[in-house]
C-alpha cells in the first residue's frame, strides 16, 4: 500500500457514525418553559406537602401520582380532562396492583407486559401522544420494589390518586384564561400551511406543501372535534369549526385551478392569508392589515381573493350574520376499537410485540434476582417507545449514555444524604430539566430523569456503598436496553414491510367502495359519516400510513424500492381527502352506471397490482363533472404505480 494512500471507511461503518450523530444531534424546538415548571411542581409539590402533614414518606409516594401531569399535550381541555382522569386512575390502579402481586414475581411479569401492551394499544389506537405506557409501568414497576405489604395497597392507591389529582387540578388551570387555546393554535397552523401552499403553485414544492397542508387540516378537525363540547359551543368554538372548514374550501378551490394552469399565483394571496392568520385569536376583533387586490384578468384568482375575505368575515362578523351551521360528526370509541382489532393494524401489533418483550425483560429481571429488578423492564419499556428499529437503536443508545451520566448525578446527590425540603426541591428542579429538554434529544432528558427516578425510590434507605449502587443502576438499565433492542429485532425486523402490499391493496378498494357510494343513485337519504363504506376507508388510510411509516425504519433489503412507494402512498392518502371533501357538495352528479363500472375496474386492477405485483397498463379515466380533482389523482395513482412495478417492489 502507498504510503499517502487513504482508506475509506466502509459503509457499514460511516453508517454507524452516522447514526450515532444522530442520537446526540440536539433538535431546535423551542423550549417548553410553562409545561416544563408545571411538572416540575406536580411531582415536587406532594412531596412538601407530606412534610408539612408530618408525613415525608406518604408526600413522596404521592409525587409517582404527578407523572399524571406528564401526559399533557396541546389538546383541547374538554379532551385534557377526560385524558388526564384516564390516565390518573389507570396509575391508582397500576400501584394497587403492584402492591397485591409483589410477592408473586412471575405473575407480577406477566401483569407488567399485561399494562404495557393495553396502555400501548390504547394510546395507540386513540393516537395520544406522549409517554404512553412508560409511567404506568413505572408505578407498578417501582411499587413492587417497596416493601412487601398487600394490606397496603388501598393506601398507596389512594396516595396517588391525591398526588394525580392535584396534577390534574394544575393542567386545567389554563382553561380559566384561554378556553380555546389548543384550538386556535390548531387553526393558525392550517392558515400558515394555506399561505405557503399557495405560494407553492408552480414550484417544485408544491407537492410538499400540498401534504402538510392536508395534515394541518386533519389534524385541526381532529382537535376541533375532540373540544366539542355539545351543551356548551361558544361562538369562538363555532368560528374556529368554520374557518377550518373554510380553508378546505379554498385548498380545493387551489388545486382546481393548478389542474387546469400550473402557473405561480399572485403573492398577494399568500400575503393576505397571514395577515388572516395573525387575527386569529379569542375576544380580538382587530381587521387583519388589508391586502389589496392586484388589478389582473383571472377569474380564478379573484374568486380566490373572495374566498380568502369570506374568511375574514368568519373570524370578524356577527355570528348573526355568518349565514353557516357546524356539522360535527363523531366515531364512536366502540367503531375506532373495532378498527385496530385488524390482522394489519400495526398498532395492534405493536401492543402485542410490546406486551411479549416486556413480559420477557421483567423474567430475566427476577430470575437473575438482580437488585431493585424492576430497573430492567422499565428501561426496557422507555426503549420500546421507538416505533421503528431505528428509533428503538437510538433511544437505547440516547438511554444507554444518559443513564450513565444520570446515575453520576444521583450518586452525587445520594451521597450528601439530602434530606426533607431539599429533597423536594431536587425532584422539582430535575423534573423541570427532564421536561424542558425531553423535546431537544432524549439523552439530555434521560440525564435528568434517571437521578429524579433515582432519588425518589432510593432517598429514603440508607446506602453505604454508592459505588456498588452506581454500579448495579447501569447494568440493570442498559441490560433493560439490550433486551429491547434484541426484542424489536427478532420480533418485528420485517413486520410492516410484509403487510404494505396487501393493506395498499385493501385502502384502495375501500375507496372504490366509497367512490361507488358518493355517486351512485344509491346516495339518497344514506348518512355517509357514520356509514361502515366510510369509516372502513378512515381506518384503512391510518393504518397505511403507519405501517409505511414503520417500514420505513425497519431496514429492509430493498429499502430504495420503498421510497419509491412514497409518490402511490401519497397519492392513496390524497384521493382519500377529495373523496372525503366531496360530501360537503350536496349537488354532485350521479354518474353512468358505465363510468361507476370503469372506475371501480380501474381501482381494482391498481388494488391487484399492488397486491399481486402484476404488471400494470394505464386506462383512461373518466372525468366526473365538478370533481376534475378525482381524475386528476386517480390518473397519478397510476403513474406512481407504473414506477414501483418497473424497479420490482
Amino acid at each position: 500500500m502507498a504510503k499517502n494512500e487513504k482508506i475509506n471507511p466502509s459503509p457499514k461503518s460511516n453508517s454507524l457514525v452516522t447514526t450515532i450523530k444522530q442520537a446526540f444531534e440536539i433538535k431546535r424546538n423551542p423550549l417548553p418553559w410553562t409545561k416544563a415548571f408545571c411538572a416540575g411542581l406536580c411531582a415536587a409539590l406532594p412531596s412538601l406537602i407530606g412534610l408539612i402533614l408530618g408525613n415525608f414518606q406518604y408526600g413522596l409516594l404521592a409525587g409517582i401520582g404527578g407523572f399524571t401531569y406528564l401526559y399533557v399535550f396541546n389538546e383541547p381541555y374538554a379532551q385534557r380532562a377526560k385524558k388526564l382522569l384516564s390516565v390518573l386512575l389507570c396509575l391508582t390502579f397500576a400501584v394497587f396492583l403492584g402492591t397485591l402481586v409483589a410477592p408473586y414475581p412471575i405473575l407480577s411479569a406477566l401483569m407488567i407486559g399485561g399494562i404495557g401492551a393495553i396502555a400501548t394499544f390504547i394510546f395507540g389506537t386513540l393516537k395520544i401522544p406522549g409517554p404512553a405506557a412508560v409511567f404506568l409501568v413505572l408505578g407498578f414497576a417501582m411499587t413492587t420494589g417497596m416493601p412487601i405489604d398487600p394490606s397496603l395497597a388501598p393506601l398507596r392507591a389512594g396516595l396517588i390518586f391525591l398526588g394525580g389529582t392535584l396534577s390534574w387540578l394544575i393542567a386545567m388551570a389554563g382553561w380559566f384564561f384561554n378556553p380555546h387555546g389548543p384550538e386556535t393554535t390548531a387553526v393558525k397552523r392550517v392558515y400558515r400551511e394555506l399561505a405557503s401552499f399557495l405560494d407553492s403553485v408552480g414550484t417544485e414544492t408544491f407537492n410538499d406543501a400540498r401534504e402538510k397542508t392536508v395534515v394541518a387540516m386533519k389534524e385541526a378537525n381532529h382537535t376541533l372535534i375532540a373540544g366539542y363540547i355539545s351543551w356548551q359551543s361558544s361562538d369562538f368554538y363555532k368560528r374556529l369549526y368554520l374557518l377550518n372548514e373554510h380553508a378546505s374550501i379554498i385548498y380545493l378551490e387551489v388545486l382546481d385551478r393548478s389542474v387546469e394552469n400550473n402557473k405561480k399565483l399572485p403573492s398577494a394571496l399568500g400575503e393576505s392569508i397571514r395577515a388572516l392568520t395573525s387575527s386569529i385569536e379569542a375576544n380580538k376583533k382587530s381587521t387583519p392589515d388589508r391586502i389589496l387586490q392586484p388589478d389582473q384578468d383571472d377569474e380564478a384568482v379573484d374568486h380566490l381573493f373572495t374566498s380568502i375575505y369570506d374568511a375574514d368575515a368568519i373570524m370578524n362578523e356577527p355570528m348573526s350574520k355568518i349565514n353557516r351551521e357546524i356539522r360535527i360528526t363523531k366515531q364512536s370509541v366502540k367503531t375506532v376499537f373495532l378498527g385496530a382489532f385488524d390482522k394489519t393494524s400495526m398498532v395492534f401489533l405493536t401492543a402485542v410485540k410490546y406486551g411479549i418483550i416486556l413480559t420477557i425483560a421483567a423474567l430475566i429481571a427476577y430470575a437473575f434476582e438482580f437488585n431493585r429488578s424492576y430497573w430492567v423492564p422499565l428501561s426496557c419499556a422507555a426503549v420500546l417507545l421507538g416505533s421503528t428499529i431505528m428509533s428503538t437503536f437510538l433511544r437505547a443508545i440516547q438511554r444507554s449514555v444518559g443513564t450513565i451520566i444520570g446515575v453520576v448525578i444521583a450518586s452525587l446527590i445520594l451521597s450528601i444524604h439530602p434530606e426533607g425540603f431539599f429533597i423536594s426541591i431536587i425532584i422539582l428542579l430535575l423534573t423541570f430539566l427532564t421536561e424542558l429538554f425531553i423535546v431537544r434529544n432524549y439523552a439530555l432528558a434521560t440525564m435528568f430523569i434517571t437521578p429524579n427516578a433515582l432519588v425518589m425510590a432510593e432517598s429514603t434507605t440508607q446506602m453505604h456503598n454508592m459505588p456498588f449502587f452506581a454500579t448495579t443502576r447501569i447494568i440493570d438499565i442498559i441490560i433493560g436496553c439490550l433486551i429491547g433492542l434484541l426484542g424489536v429485532l427478532l420480533v418485528g425486523r420485517t413486520s410492516a414491510s410484509s403487510l404494505l402490499p396487501h393493506l395498499i391493496a385493501k385502502t384502495i378498494r375501500s375507496q372504490a367502495q366509497f367512490l361507488l357510494m358518493l355517486f351512485s343513485e344509491q346516495r339518497k337519504d344514506f348518512h355517509f359519516e357514520k356509514s361502515r363504506v366510510h369509516i372502513k376507508m378512515h381506518t384503512n388510510l391510518t393504518n397505511l400510513r403507519t405501517v409505511y411509516t414503520t417500514a420505513l425504519g425497519e431496514r429492509p433489503s430493498n429499502k430504495k424500492a420503498l421510497e419509491f412507494l412514497w409518490p402511490v402512498i401519497f397519492s392513496i392518502d390524497q384521493l382519500g381527502y377529495l373523496l372525503d371533501s366531496s360530501l360537503n357538495d350536496l349537488d354532485r352528479s350521479v354518474l353512468s352506471d358505465e363510468k361507476l363500472a370503469q372506475f371501480l375496474y380501474i381501482l381494482e386492477t391498481l388494488a391487484q397490482t399492488a397486491e399481486h405485483h402484476r404488471p400494470y397498463t394505464e386506462k383512461d379515466v373518466p372525468d366526473i363533472n365538478g370533481f376534475s380533482k378525482i381524475q386528476k389523482e386517480i390518473i397519478s395513482l397510476q403513474n406512481a404505480m407504473n414506477v414501483c412495478e418497473k424497479i420490482n417492489l
